[in-house]
């Protein structure tokens, strides 16, 4: 699974990030979905407020699947991709894995990423130039 993935990064699970049952609280999955998104982004010179021509992103959908406890002090490694392009959204895949054994998957899952225009409020097309930038990165990217 590991494979189909060209961009990673790590974190270290801090001690706020820990809930009341002692482990990575589940609230926390989708601040490090974002934290990884964003490194991902920043690779490319963009941000979730600008991918180019004027164009935000705004978030329509998430989904965790946990698959193991992680715990304060551990070092964590997220595996981003985009997986689908349409002409307004796309999806981003994530794989967290525990950083000492790149086998042991804590969590996978997606988040759905929608071009957006803040000043007037409503979904836009999402920028030529990102489209080609991820279309070039991501070989296996399917495109619709």
């Amino acid at each position: 699974m590991i494979e189909r993935f060209k961009f990673s990064t790590e974190v270290a699970i801090q001690i706020s990030d820990i809930n009341y049952g002692g482990h990575l609280g589940n609230d926390r999955y989708l601040s490090l979905f974002q934290e990884a998104r964003l490194r991902y982004l920043k690779q490319f010179g963009y941000s979730e407020i600008s991918i180019g021509s004027d164009t935000s992103l705004i978030m329509s959908q998430a989904h965790v699947h946990f698959k193991a406890e992680a715990f304060w002090g551990d070092r964590l490694k997220i595996f981003v991709r985009i997986s689908s392009i349409k002409a307004t959204r796309f999806i981003f895949d994530y794989l967290i894995v525990a950083n000492q054994n790149d086998e042991k998957a804590i969590a996978t899952g997606y988040t759905e990423m929608v071009g957006f225009d803040y000043q007037q409020r409503k979904v836009k097309r999402l920028p030529p130039e990102f489209f080609q930038a991820i279309k070039d990165y991501e070989p296996a990217v399917e495109i619709f």
